[in-house]
C-alpha cells in the first residue's frame, strides 16, 4: 500500500482546490500599523496628570503623609487619644482619668502633669495618631477609658432629690450626638446618659471632642438591657417620657417634674417598640416648619430645656 505523501510547506496547490488564496493575500496583518489606537496617555489627556492647584497639592500632601504615618486604629474598650483643647483640659481635670501620654505639637504652654512629661512631635506625626481631619489644636492626650458605672450609682444619688433628670439613648450610634447629648446633659444638670452597649457609640475621641469636657462630668453608663434598666429606674422613683413624633402630648404640656427620664431614639428608627412599651408615656415636641423634626442631639437640647423651665415654673 503507497502511503500519501503530506503536503510540503512550499508545495504549490492546484487553483481548483479549496485551501487555495492569493499570494498577495498570505499573512496578512489582523491590524494595520495605521489603524492602531494611540497609547492610554495620548488618548486621554487628562488622565495621569498632576492637579497643580493648591486644593489638588493639599490632597497631595494628605495623601503622602497619610502613606508615610499609617494611622493608629484604636480598638472599642482600649486606650483612645483625646484631642483639643477643653477636652484635653477637662480630662487632665479628672481624677478618674488614667493619662498614658501626653503629646504636643506648637510651643504653646502646657499644664504640668505630675508623673508624666509632654512630648513635643511634628504636626503631622500627631496627626497620624488621630482621626482624619481632627481639630487637635495642637494637643493630645492618650488616656484608659472612664471606669464604668452602673445604674444603681444613678439611682443612689437621685435618693433624696425632688428633681433629676438622666438622658437615655436607645441605639444611638453617632460619636457627634452622643457627644453633644452629653455636652447638654451638663449644662442642664442631669445625672447621667445611659447608653446600650451593644448599637451605641463607643468611647472615642470623636465623642470626647463633640462633648468639649463634658464625657469627664457626666457619667456615661452602658447597659445590656435597656428594657430592664427602665424598670429599675421606675421602682427609683423615675418617670420615663419617650420621645416620639406620634406622641398624643407635647412634652410642655406634660408637665413633668420631679424625676424623669427621658427617652430618645437613634435618628430615623426612633425608639423601639420594646422602648416603647416600657415608658409611662410618649411625649413629642411642637414642630411644625417645612421640617418636622430634629437631629436627636438637637431634640434633647430642647427638651432638656423644657424640663428644666417647667421645673422652675
Amino acid at each position: 500500500m503507497n502511503k500519501r505523501k503530506p503536503p510540503s510547506r512550499g508545495r504549490e496547490r492546484g487553483p481548483n482546490r479549496p485551501h487555495d488564496f492569493p499570494q498577495d493575500e498570505r499573512h496578512k496583518p489582523h491590524r494595520q500599523e495605521q489603524g492602531r489606537r494611540p497609547d492610554r496617555a495620548d488618548a486621554s489627556p487628562g488622565r495621569g496628570r498632576r492637579d497643580e492647584s493648591p486644593r489638588g497639592r493639599a490632597k497631595d500632601r494628605i495623601g503622602d503623609r497619610t502613606a508615610e504615618r499609617p494611622r493608629e486604629r484604636e480598638q472599642p474598650g482600649g486606650p483612645y487619644w483625646i484631642y483639643g483643647h477643653h477636652a484635653v483640659d477637662a480630662a487632665l481635670a479628672n481624677p478618674e482619668r488614667k493619662i498614658l501620654r501626653l503629646a504636643q505639637a506648637g510651643a504653646g504652654e502646657v499644664p504640668v502633669v505630675e508623673g508624666h512629661d509632654w512630648e513635643q512631635v511634628p504636626r503631622d506625626v500627631l496627626e497620624s495618631w488621630l482621626p482624619l481631619g481632627a481639630v487637635h489644636q495642637g494637643l493630645a492626650v492618650k488616656v484608659h477609658p472612664l471606669p464604668d458605672h452602673g445604674i444603681e450609682d444613678v439611682i443612689a444619688e437621685a435618693e433624696g432629690q425632688e428633681h433629676a433628670q438622666v438622658m437615655i439613648l436607645d441605639q444611638v450610634t453617632d460619636p457627634q450626638n452622643v457627644g453633644a447629648i452629653l455636652r447638654s446633659a451638663a449644662a442642664f444638670g442631669a445625672l447621667a446618659v445611659i447608653l446600650t452597649e451593644r448599637h451605641a457609640a463607643p468611647e472615642s475621641g470623636a465623642l470626647a471632642k463633640a462633648a468639649s469636657g463634658a464625657l469627664e462630668q457626666v457619667p456615661l453608663i452602658r447597659v445590656a438591657n435597656l428594657a430592664r434598666t427602665l424598670e429599675l429606674l421606675k421602682k427609683g422613683g423615675f418617670w420615663i417620657a419617650g420621645l416620639a413624633a406620634e406622641g398624643s402630648q407635647t412634652l410642655a404640656d406634660a408637665k413633668l417634674t420631679g424625676k424623669v427620664g427621658l427617652a430618645l431614639g437613634a435618628e430615623g428608627p426612633g425608639l423601639r417598640r420594646l422602648t416603647r412599651e416600657h415608658c409611662d408615656l410618649l411625649v413629642r415636641l411642637p414642630t411644625g416648619g417645612a421640617i418636622d423634626h430634629l437631629n436627636v442631639s438637637n431634640a434633647a437640647a430642647v427638651a432638656l430645656y423644657e424640663l428644666v423651665r417647667n421645673r422652675k415654673d
